[in-house]
């Protein structure tokens, strides 16, 4: 089992998380679990980041006086991307851990680069009705796999001509459906299907650190609130997009590394 004493380094990165998310509306997620796996393997990190994730998107769902209309927009959409989580969830058991980990670096770099590129969707009315469920169900997989919630769901709200604000409230709302069926889907397990230890993953130690990682974060996404309305948001977009390239890059090097990665890839040729 890891290691959870260094509590002050958990707390540090669930601030500089906070904070992305104040500032931009996004980044509580990725950047937790990103720095998070660095020292955890996935499914415990992703438990940790379940209670701060829940609290800080349904504060952002409900801020912003569009909750209704949006809802009755994107409730499609919405719907199936809570849907598929369990689903996702799913590789948690089946699949092995250096493999989630890794398909959490390459989502982290690719949309990185495609941020960095400039590239937007535009989507119509119509294509709304059909391409809503189909990527809010890939969102859904992608989720219970990884515990990200950003890929592809983002970059379908941005496609669908939302106004900033909006687009940070819809934001909020699909992160806290997301976070509230990821948090079913991980407590609906146990350690004994991933690693045999027999102990529900919902275990009390993360459990509590989960709870007590919702000071820092608040605190911080407080504070990128405020910085928000101080800096210029596309310079600081930049900024995150870039750190996200770079730390879904470490998470795939060091997966890369890795001995269990490299036996495992020796022994498929062998």
């Amino acid at each position: 089992m890891h290691d959870l004493s260094n509590m002050s380094l958990v707390f540090a990165i669930f601030f500089l998380a906070g904070l992305i998310k104040g500032v931009i509306g996004l980044g509580l997620p990725t950047i937790s679990l990103g720095l998070l796996t660095v020292f955890l393997d996935l499914p415990s990190a992703m438990v940790l980041l379940l209670a701060p994730s829940l609290a800080t998107n349904i504060w952002q769902a409900f801020i912003g006086g569009k909750f209704i209309e949006l809802l009755k927009r994107l409730w499609p959409f919405l719907l199936f991307a809570s849907m598929f989580v369990g689903l996702g969830g799913l590789a948690i058991i089946y699949v092995e851990n250096y493999i989630l980990t890794s398909l959490l670096g390459i989502l982290l770099i690719l949309y990185g680069l495609i941020s960095l590129c400039g590239f937007r969707t535009s989507l119509s009315g119509k294509q709304q009705i059909w391409f809503g469920p189909l990527i809010g169900a890939m969102n859904g997989i992608l989720t219970g796999m990884t515990g990200s919630f950003v890929v592809p769901g983002v970059m379908y709200l941005q496609g669908i001509g939302l106004s900033r604000d909006m687009l940070v409230q819809a934001m909020g709302m699909l992160f806290s459906l997301s976070t509230f069926a990821l948090a079913i889907t991980l407590g609906s397990m146990t350690l004994g299907d991933i690693n045999h230890e027999g102990n529900n993953l919902l275990r009390t130690e993360l459990g509590i650190l989960s709870f007590l990682a919702l000071l820092p974060a608040t605190i911080g996404m407080i504070l990128g609130q405020k910085i928000r309305h101080q800096l210029s948001e596309n310079v600081f977009r930049q900024l995150f997009f870039i750190a996200l390239l770079i730390l879904g890059s470490f998470i795939l090097c060091r997966t890369f590394f890795n001995h269990e990665f490299l036996w495992h890839t020796l022994s498929i040729h062998l």
